[in-house]
This record gives C-alpha cells, sequence and structure tokens, in this order.
C-alpha cells in the first residue's frame, strides 16, 4: 500500500511540474474567452497502473500483477458552448510494462506488457476565475476501452510458467482536471496541463496456459482463463488545444491626444473580449486617464455608453435582447471603476445601447472586437 501512495503521489508530483512549466511561460500569453465553437485537442504525457488483482480459477492461483511507470496520450474533437461548457469525443491510448507477479508462495520473475486503448465522450467545464491568462478546468467521462494483456510470469527457481493473453473489452469512466494557458501569438491555441483518472469497469477476461507445476503441484500443461478485477490508470499529460472559431484579441484605442485648446468633449474608449464584461488591465488603464483627466478639466458631466457587437451567445431572437443586458453590464462595470478611481458617483450617467450605433458597420451575427466597446464621454 505504500508503493501505491507512492506511485499516486508520483503522478499528482507530475502534474505539479507540468503546471509549473506552464507557469514559466504566463508572460507570453494572452486574454482569452471561453471556447465558442469546435476545437481540437492533443496530449502526452506519463501512466502509472494500480496494482490489478488477479483471480483464482481452477487451473491457476490468484496474486497480483504490478506494473512499471508507462505511456498515455489523447486526442479530442469537441464543442465549446461559449459559457465555459464543451463537449468531446476522445481517443485514448495507455501502456505499462509488467514488472512483478506477487502473491505466490516461490520467487517470481516476468515480463510483458498492458495496453488499454478506446473511445470516450467527455463534458468539460472551464473555469474564470478572473485572470485571463489561466482557466482550470474539469469533467468526467464514459466510453469504452479495450484491454490487451501480453503477460508471462515464472518461478525464479520452480519449474512453472504462466502466460496470460488476450484482449477483452468493457465499459470506462474517468475524472479530469487541468489548466489551460492561451498563448499571445496564436489566438485560439492553448497549451493544456491535465491530470487524469480513468478505469475499465467489471472483471476482464484472458486466456491463460502454464507449463510445469500447477496448483496441485503437478508437472502438465494448464490451459483455462485467466481475470483482472481491477484496472485503475493515474494520468498526467502535457498537450496543445487549438479553438477555431476565435477572435483576434481587441486592441484598446489610445486615449486621444490632448489638443493645444481645451475641447467641449472629450472620449475615451474601452473594449471588451467577446459575451465579457470584465475589464481588461489595459482597459482599466484607460478608464484611470479618464479618471485623472476628468478632475484637470472643467467636468460637468461624465457620460458613460455601453455597446455590443451583432453577435450573442443566446442567438435567435433572444440576441438583441441579450445584448442590451450585456451592454448595461459593461457600463456599470466601468461607472465602478470610475468611482474606484476617485469620480464621484453622482456625476456619472449610464447608458447601455446594445447592438445599436456601431463604431464599425457589419452585418448580423459578426464579431467586431471594436464594437464591443464603453464610451467615456467628459463634457
Amino acid at each position: 500500500m505504500t508503493k501505491l501512495n507512492l506511485r499516486v503521489s508520483t503522478a499528482l508530483a507530475s502534474l505539479a511540474a507540468c503546471g509549473a512549466t506552464a507557469l514559466l511561460v504566463a508572460p507570453t500569453v494572452a486574454f482569452a474567452q471561453p471556447i465558442h465553437g469546435i476545437y481540437v485537442s492533443l496530449g502526452a504525457g506519463g501512466n502509472l497502473l494500480q496494482d490489478e488483482t488477479l483471480k483464482q480459477s481452477s487451473q491457476f492461483p490468484s496474486g497480483r500483477l504490478r506494473f512499471g511507470g508507462g505511456l498515455a496520450g489523447a486526442g479530442a474533437v469537441g464543442w465549446g458552448f461559449g459559457n465555459g461548457f464543451r463537449v468531446e469525443v476522445e481517443g485514448n491510448y495507455r501502456q505499462n510494462g509488467l514488472q512483478h507477479f506477487l502473491g505466490t508462495a516461490f520467487p517470481t520473475s516476468s515480463g510483458g506488457k498492458q495496453e488499454n486503448y478506446g473511445g470516450m465522450l467527455n463534458v468539460l467545464f472551464d473555469m474564470d476565475i478572473g485572470r485571463n491568462w489561466i482557466y482550470p478546468y474539469f469533467g468526467a467521462g464514459v466510453g469504452y476501452s479495450w484491454t490487451r494483456l501480453d503477460t508471462w510470469y515464472s518461478g525464479s527457481n520452480y519449474p512453472y510458467v504462466n502466460n496470460i493473453q488476450g484482449t477483452d473489452g468493457n465499459f470506462a469512466y474517468q475524472g479530469i482536471f487541468g489548466l489551460s494557458f492561451p498563448i499571445a501569438f496564436a489566438p485560439g491555441l492553448s497549451m493544456t496541463a491535465e491530470y487524469r483518472f480513468f478505469s475499465v469497469l467489471g472483471d476482464e477476461h484472458f486466456g491463460g496456459n502454464a507449463f510445469g507445476a500447477n496448483n496441485s503441484l503437478t508437472h502438465g500443461v494448464q490451459q483455462g482463463r485467466q481475470s483482472i478485477k481491477t484496472d485503475y490508470n493515474h494520468s498526467a499529460m502535457l498537450g496543445l488545444r487549438y479553438a477555431f472559431d476565435t477572435a483576434p484579441p481587441p486592441v484598446a484605442a489610445p486615449a486621444p491626444v490632448s489638443a493645444p485648446a481645451p475641447e467641449a468633449a472629450r472620449t475615451y474608449l474601452v473594449f471588451f473580449d467577446w459575451d465579457r464584461s470584465n475589464l481588461t488591465p489595459r482597459a482599466r488603464q484607460i478608464v484611470a486617464e479618464a479618471a485623472q483627466a476628468s478632475t484637470h478639466v472643467q467636468t460637468t458631466r461624465i457620460e458613460v455608453n455601453g455597446y455590443t457587437d451583432t453577435s450573442s451567445a443566446r442567438g435567435g431572437a433572444a440576441g438583441a435582447k441579450y445584448n442590451e443586458g450585456l451592454s448595461v453590464r459593461r457600463a456599470t462595470t466601468v461607472k465602478a471603476e470610475l468611482i474606484h478611481d476617485g469620480v464621484p458617483a453622482s456625476a456619472i450617467d449610464i447608458h447601455g445601447y446594445g447592438e445599436s450605433h456601431p463604431l464599425v458597420p457589419t452585418g448580423p451575427n459578426a464579431r467586431e472586437p471594436q464594437n464591443r466597446r464603453v464610451e467615456i464621454i467628459l463634457h
């Protein structure tokens, strides 16, 4: 049991190392938004297979198969709904080499390998923790997996050789926890670090044959069925994920250059990610500039107007109404930041205009970063 705990701890340590590696590249990542539309992913890493219980049969003894560290890989095609949830179809592969056969009265040597491969349907959720450069996610999956055994064990000082061979399939399930890190120079591309617990349900049956002394200590050839009843895997993987329907990161417009003579009104533009109302660091900087300017010029009123582009996370007839509410939330967020920067709340008027008055004219259902904005107008 101590060795098993050590193996599981090693798997978790590997995942932590993956996360630490990804954190080192944090300065190069860009702001991202929840996945909307189709995406693909690919990952590879290490796999630890817990000791498997070999059931006793009329021909063969019971025992435990102990495996060494192995390989794991998975690829998936999925769809994101734009609200954090996504579903995907996955293909996977795992391989571990047999190191020991435990539970016999005599010393044994062993070898061979076990392979698992199959398909899963996963449901996942990306968490927004207020940091656009990192998105934790978790999920679960169900599917079907085939297990192939090609192993042997024999008595080191005793005339006994047992082979276990064959392929059997059964339903499988898994739990997933990961971290994704958007990459700055490639919109839609993210680095991922994952831990997965994967298990095959029920007993798995394989062919067995032995030569030498059997259970009754007689010599001869025995043939029959060998069955395992535990198949628990711990995988730590690094990978890449690419979302195809990703708009380029919005670029905040610089504050207008002060004219030699005071202007009747000054306007500052604050841009937002698609379907988001939170402020990016650049947006907070622009709001701070507007707040500071309001104290240096004679300002009687500050107008904060929110807008969206013509696309919507809701879609259909409800999209325009949803965008009107989103524009109000964006204006409310900017007002709260202005108050935080020292502007009196009584001097601020907010409005939400939804899809109307676009900065860049577009057709319906078009994602245009410059239209996802709030205008701060100093009167």
